[in-house]
This record gives structure tokens, C-alpha cells and sequence, in this order.
């Protein structure tokens, strides 16, 4: 018996088959480019600036949950269950115990379609006009090649400036005025032993003689510093 009748015949008892190598090796080819391709942006782009080994690991592990669970809802229930995954993605994002930063988020968005578009993307052989459509390997490298040139572009100074900033509880408001800008700015400056290049003032507590402040720096190093942003003593720490 081959694999062709122990296929028709697995098929009539319990509605699945056996072993189908045509889409096997489809899937094991676009699963290995997605791979590597998730695995050299998370590894070479995000995580040398972050050092968010935590944050990696989610990437790869989000993409490669989302590329397997698309590449297996083919057929005719293909549209609900890219309703329910897209669903399921989104309920992810918002309900979520930490306030993901937008460069962790922008880069999980990033994988996410990038795994979605190596899961559905493979050709299709039409026996009755003999021909074949679809999306080919070339194609899906080329795109992943553009994922890759983003995630370039998205981290590279010498293409984009990237300005760093933090939010500082400052403890004199009498310097935060229009008019005392320069005071205010070579005070933070003396303080933090940052080149601060401009600052916003945010909320103002006379009461207790503070005020928010965000100050902008520029900085290669400290870029894709995830803790800036925090403006209070984080739940986890």
C-alpha cells in the first residue's frame, strides 16, 4: 500500500491523511525563511540597542506561533479564521499586563505581518488547465528582504536620527519659565551629564514645588532604552 491510498484511505475513515509532501515541504521552506528571517531582526536589529533578551524571545516566538496557526487555516475556512487569528492578535495587544513601549510594539507589529505574509503566500496548482499560480520562492524572498531593509532603515542613526529622551521629576519650578529656558536647560545638564538639545514641561505641582519634565539627548548608546520612559517606580521592580 502507498502513501496515495493510505492517504484515501485515513481520509474516508477519519477525515485526515497521512502525509501530504507537496505542502510539507512548501510549509518546511517558507517555516526555515521566516525563521531566519524573524530571528535576524529580532537578534541583529532590536536586541543590540535594547538588550531586551526578553523581548527577543517573545518576537520569535509571537511570529512563529502566528506563521504556523495562518499557514494551517487554508481551504474554505480560511476567511473566519483569519477573523478569529486577527482577532486573537489584536485581544493579545490590548489586554496585556504591561505597557508595551511603541519600539517594542512597532517591532512586534513588524513580525507578525511578516510571518503572516510568509504563511499565506505559496503557489497553487490548478490539474484541470495545468498551470500554477500563486506566489513563488523568489517573491517571498524579496519580501522578506524588504522586511529586513526596514528594520535597517528603522534602527540605522546614519539613515534616521533617533533622539533619546527621559522624563525627569524636576524639583524647582521657579526655573521652569519661558524666560529662564536656558537656566532651566544647563541646570539638567549639570545634573543628568547629558548634551540635552530640547525640553517639554509637563505637569506643574507648586504645592510641592516639582514639575514634569521631558528632556531630549542624543545619544547612539542609550537609544532603544525601554526604562526611559518610565515616569514612576515600575510594578516589577
Amino acid at each position: 500500500m502507498d502513501i496515495t491510498q493510505i492517504n484515501y484511505t485515513l481520509g474516508n475513515l477519519f477525515g485526515v491523511t497521512l502525509f501530504d509532501p507537496q505542502h510539507f515541504i512548501s510549509l518546511l521552506i517558507r517555516f526555515t525563511i521566516n525563521l531566519v528571517v524573524v530571528s535576524v531582526i529580532a537578534r541583529c536589529f532590536y536586541f543590540p540597542r535594547s538588550r531586551r533578551g526578553d523581548y527577543a524571545f517573545i518576537f520569535i516566538l509571537m511570529a512563529m506561533s502566528i506563521f504556523l496557526l495562518v499557514s494551517l487555516m487554508e481551504g474554505e475556512g480560511m476567511n473566519i479564521g483569519a477573523a478569529m487569528g486577527l482577532f486573537a492578535i489584536f485581544g493579545i495587544m490590548r489586554f496585556r499586563t504591561e505597557a508595551v513601549p511603541i519600539r517594542e510594539m512597532t517591532y512586534l507589529f513588524m513580525l507578525i505581518a511578516l510571518s503572516v505574509v510568509n504563511a499565506v503566500a505559496h503557489g497553487d496548482y490548478h490539474p484541470k488547465a495545468d498551470y500554477w499560480d500563486g506566489v513563488g520562492i523568489v517573491t517571498i524572498l524579496f519580501v522578506n528582504l524588504v522586511f529586513i531593509l526596514m528594520a535597517w532603515l528603522f534602527e540605522s542613526t546614519k539613515v534616521m536620527t533617533q533622539e533619546c529622551s527621559k522624563i525627569i521629576r524636576y524639583d524647582n519650578v521657579t526655573l521652569v519659565t519661558p524666560e529662564k529656558r536656558e537656566e532651566l536647560k544647563a541646570d539638567l545638564e549639570k545634573r543628568t551629564g547629558l548634551k540635552i538639545t530640547r525640553i517639554e514641561v509637563g505637569m506643574l505641582d507648586y504645592l510641592k514645588d516639582s514639575a514634569l519634565i521631558r528632556i531630549f539627548y542624543d545619544d547612539p548608546s542609550d537609544v532603544g532604552n525601554s526604562i526611559a520612559r518610565y515616569g514612576r517606580m515600575p510594578k516589577e521592580m
